[in-house]
């Protein structure tokens, strides 16, 4: 059984981190280039981290499976970054950001790692402004903000609709100067493929060259991963199509314990799935419900009508009618749900009858359409592009979908996994957002990891290794990792089937979304159970990947993390169905109020659950690492 110390310092809960900081060991400026540290990924998370190591004197080889770090994902988060800056001087604080995101996750996060983001957000603008992020501003200069879910104050810092965009462009000027430096390694399209263990510590990776096929191994003294989210599992989601969860799953089955699988949040303003042979979903962001309203009609007869020809006495604003504190701005898990209400009922409209209307006339009649362009000028752009639909002259239509994983590998404080050597930033871990992410959360966990909680914590761990003493590539560690990588590549190959890996990926998407969406029962869980490894067993014997192993192929990458993917959607749906309460994104039907709102178990299931490989063909272990407020009062989670 793996050992979960979560290592959280003792005093009260706003001297945490200073003392922590104040007592953790540190290196010797002349030992840092002594020691090595291998990034994985270059969004938010992976660049601020590289690029932060390396100013402090850290050897840094950084590892990309993009062409460039301009590619990853964090440049498709559109809507903002939270901060506690209380600069609309509206009520906000350190400890109400706090709050809003303990309570956001349905209490399900851990205390001190959520007000330690809380009291770094403050950095993470100035950070950002002094590496020229064109934030918003209001006309006097000053910054602007905005609202988004689960909050009641404005805190949300944007560039338009292209913050992510902004923010990783900033990460990538410091990580950039460290390149040019040569104090940063950047290897570009290199996928990686396993973890090397030595003696119990993450030493090192296997990565695939992308390029040619070639399996290349790198040594360090401590691996930090920051790869994202596995929401690609479900096929269908706002992810980019090369997001996957490859990295995380391999270093699971090296024993790092992979927590909380089923939190997967549903975005509820995503534009509606348009055809059989769609490949992603795109996100209308969050931020559009500032100003958007949404409804369906009141009639199902009305649903066929063209939105503009519906009255307004026939349209019903159900998140206003249900949630009438936080209206249109309800969380992302309460706001989706209330919309497959909407289509369970027979009132939602479009193609399937599967999505509910985002309606501006308001806005554009209070504001002007001019400044309604200002604010979201390139999500309408991008919403006509996709549906050829004018959205200043008609409303949006919007339906939930696959955004955001909430799960990830256990971590401790100081972002370590059970595994010594073996860090995990932004979304790849667990450790923040509990059981629903706000939106804008995101971005300010990745930086906040990256920039000002990592730099310190690394050096306690590396401390207690010698300086110079990282193994090198020809470790026997190494050699068996190879092999193994290598030995999955090869079976992939030879399997000669008669269908292609989307074929497969596309079924399991299916599964996982019918049977482990936005609503799980016990019957719909077991009989993924049943369904997953059936498809895994045709996966294997009827899969055709066409090409060489020894080459740039594509086929061989998507088929390498679909094969992870089918083990990672199993532990997905045994999560879901060992957690017998209803908690955020997590919503087991047999478990709810009169009302249809969540219904936890505190009693039995405050905890993280945190699952133990036992080797293939085994059954996972779940361990539970004890969820202890010492200064919040779970209660049950309203937004009426």
């Amino acid at each position: 059984m793996a050992t979960l110390n979560s290592n959280i310092p003792a005093g009260p809960l706003a001297d945490k981190w200073r003392n922590h900081k104040a007592a953790i060991k540190l290196v010797n400026p002349a030992n840092k280039r002594k020691y090595h540290v291998i990034v994985v990924g270059a969004g938010l998370a992976g660049a601020s981290a590289a690029a932060t190591l390396s100013e402090l004197g850290y050897k840094v080889t950084n590892i990309v499976f993009h062409d460039s770090p301009r590619r990853a994902h964090s440049i498709a988060a559109q809507g903002g970054i939270n901060a506690a800056k209380n600069y609309q001087n509206d009520g906000d604080s350190v400890h109400r950001l706090f709050y809003d995101t303990i309570k956001g996750g349905d209490y399900r996060s851990r205390e001190a790692n959520v007000h330690r983001l809380a009291e770094v957000s403050v950095n993470i603008i100035d950070q950002c402004v002094a590496q020229g992020v064109p934030f918003a501003r209001e006309y006097g200069g000053l910054l602007a903000n905005r609202s988004f879910g689960g909050a009641q104050v404005s805190r949300t810092f944007y560039a338009r609709g292209q913050t992510g965009q902004q923010l990783l462009l900033g990460a990538y000027s410091a990580l950039s100067k460290q390149i040019g430096a040569k104090a940063v390694n950047l290897v570009t399209e290199h996928e990686v493929v396993d973890i090397v263990i030595v003696e119990g510590q993450a030493k090192g990776v296997i990565a695939r060259d992308l390029r040619t096929g070639a399996l290349k191994r790198f040594a360090g003294d401590a691996v930090v991963l920051a790869t994202g989210g596995y929401g690609n599992v479900f096929n269908l989601s706002t992810y980019a199509r090369n997001s996957n969860a490859t990295a995380s799953w391999r270093a699971y089955k090296r024993g790092a314990c992979f927590a909380n699988p089923c939190f997967t949040q549903i975005h509820p303003t995503c534009i509606p799935v348009s055809g059989d042979y769609q490949s992603k979903l795109t996100l209308m962001s969050e931020s559009l419900r500032n100003d958007g309203r949404i409804w369906v009609p009141k009639n199902a007869a009305d649903c066929e009508k063209h939105p503009n020809d519906i009255p307004e006495d026939a349209r019903d604003y159900y998140l206003e009618r249900i949630y009438p504190s936080f209206g249109n701005l309800a969380p992302r898990d309460v706001s989706s749900r209330a919309a497959m209400r909407m289509c369970d009922e027979g009132r939602g409209v479009g193609p399937g009858k599967r999505g509910v209307y985002l309606d501006f006339a308001d806005a554009i009649n209070r504001l002007g359409e001019n400044t309604v362009r200002e604010r979201y000028g390139n999500l309408f752009d991008i919403y006509h592009e996709i549906t050829d639909e004018n959205a200043y002259k008609q409303p949006m239509r919007i339906y939930p979908a696959v955004h955001y994983t909430m799960g990830g590998l256990w971590v401790d404080y100081n972002l370590m996994s059970n595994i010594p050597g073996l860090f995990v930033l932004g979304e790849a871990n667990f450790s923040d957002h509990g059981a629903n992410r706000l939106g804008a959360s995101a971005l300010m966990q990745g930086l906040a990891d990256g920039y000002f909680v990592i730099p310190y914590t690394i050096g306690n761990y590396l401390a207690s290794q010698k300086p110079g003493s990282a193994p090198t590539p020809d470790n026997p560690a190494f050699a068996a990792a190879e092999n193994d990588a290598a030995g999955v590549l090869k079976r992939l190959m030879a399997i000669k089937g008669k269908e292609p890996v989307n074929h497969f990926h596309k079924r399991l998407g299916q599964i996982m979304w019918e049977n482990c969406g936005m609503a799980r029962t016990r019957a719909s869980l077991e009989k993924a159970l049943q369904l997953i490894p059936q498809l895994r067993e045709e996966y294997w014997q009827n899969l055709n990947v066409p090409g060489s192993a020894n080459d740039l192929n594509q086929a061989l990458e998507r088929a390498n993390r679909v094969a992870d993917y089918m083990e990672l959607a199993e532990l997905m749906c045994r999560d879901a169905l060992a957690r017998e309460e209803s908690c955020g994104c997590h919503f087991r039907e047999e478990y709810q109020y009169p009302d249809g709102e969540c219904k936890r178990n505190d009693d039995t299931y405050s905890h993280v659950a945190a699952w133990e490989y036992q080797g293939p063909d085994k059954l996972p272990l779940r361990n539970a690492e004890p969820l202890n407020y010492e200064e919040t009062k779970m209660s049950v989670r309203s937004y009426k």
